[in-house]
């Protein structure tokens, strides 16, 4: 029988841990106890649902008692089990797997704890927008995940095919020392208060023919990166007029056709 009382001494992660969508994590849980490995006894659970991630008993792994959604994708350490290291390896992640984890210590004298949170970086944008030449458009980019904004580094926006830097948002501040002159005065991101909400939307005004081509926006946040593209397409567009003229002895119809062009933008996310 373990005792639950404080005292313990277990070491985690001084933040949360950034993962990557089908990537794999560790989970760091470490005990500075000394007792013999067989007298310890470590569970990981979820905070929200208290699902059985992991646990480990009587000097072994305990797969018999693991949550489903865990099984074949969390498993312990084994060296630094040895060493009273409780570390769990998390692998092929989803989106279900962001949140808070605890991690529980137990000897037969103490008991102590340690929580890791989980998050995602995300980047998203429409699927399809239109504008026409000379409009304004707007090229979404949202950050859809649990890291808050101000935690990322850097967002920026990039003419893919000329490898041109329209715009970038550096720690909060907004850099616009390459950006071209003539997107100069043209593009800009949505205001300071869209950011807290992770919204990184680019404006893109007076739209032109040269515009066309694609733009990615690419967010950076420690080690990971995430992005999404948009793609601005020309389209043709036929005006037909038709003028109808009569005398006395026929009736003769005129079309006129006149070709214009103007711009189609389409929009995708990027790997």
């Amino acid at each position: 029988m373990f005792a639950l009382l404080p005292g313990l001494r277990v070491l985690g992660p001084s933040g949360p841990l950034i993962a990557k969508l089908g990537g794999s994590v560790m989970l760091p849980c470490n005990t500075e106890d000394t007792s013999p490995l067989e007298e310890l006894e470590a569970e990981w659970k979820r905070a929200d649902s208290e699902a059985l991630v992991h646990l480990f008993q009587d000097g072994e792994s305990r797969l018999d008692f693991q949550d489903q959604a865990y099984s074949g994708r969390a498993r312990f350490f084994t060296e630094k089990v040895q060493r009273g290291n409780f570390s769990l390896l998390l692998t092929n992640l989803t989106t279900e797997d962001a949140g808070t984890y605890n991690c529980f210590v137990y000897s037969q004298q103490e008991t102590g704890q340690t929580s890791v949170e989980i998050e995602f970086l995300i980047v998203t944008g429409d699927h399809a927008v239109s504008a026409y030449v000379h409009e304004d458009v707007t090229l979404n980019c949202s950050v859809d995940s649990y890291i808050p904004p101000k935690e990322l580094e850097e967002v920026s926006w990039t003419k893919v095919d000329q490898d041109v830097t329209m715009l970038i948002l550096q720690e909060g501040v907004i850099q616009t020392d390459f950006t071209p002159q003539r997107f100069r005065e043209r593009v800009e991101f949505f205001s300071p208060e869209e950011f807290h909400k992770g919204n990184f939307s680019l404006r893109l005004k007076d739209l032109r023919m040269e515009d066309k081509g694609l733009y990615r926006c690419e967010v950076l946040s420690g080690e990971f990166s995430a992005q999404t593209t948009v793609e601005i397409h020309l389209a043709l567009i036929f005006y037909t007029f038709v003028m109808m003229c009569f005398n006395k002895r026929h009736c003769t119809l005129l079309s006129l056709w006149w070709l214009y062009e103007c711009s189609l933008v389409q929009e995708s996310e990027g790997d």
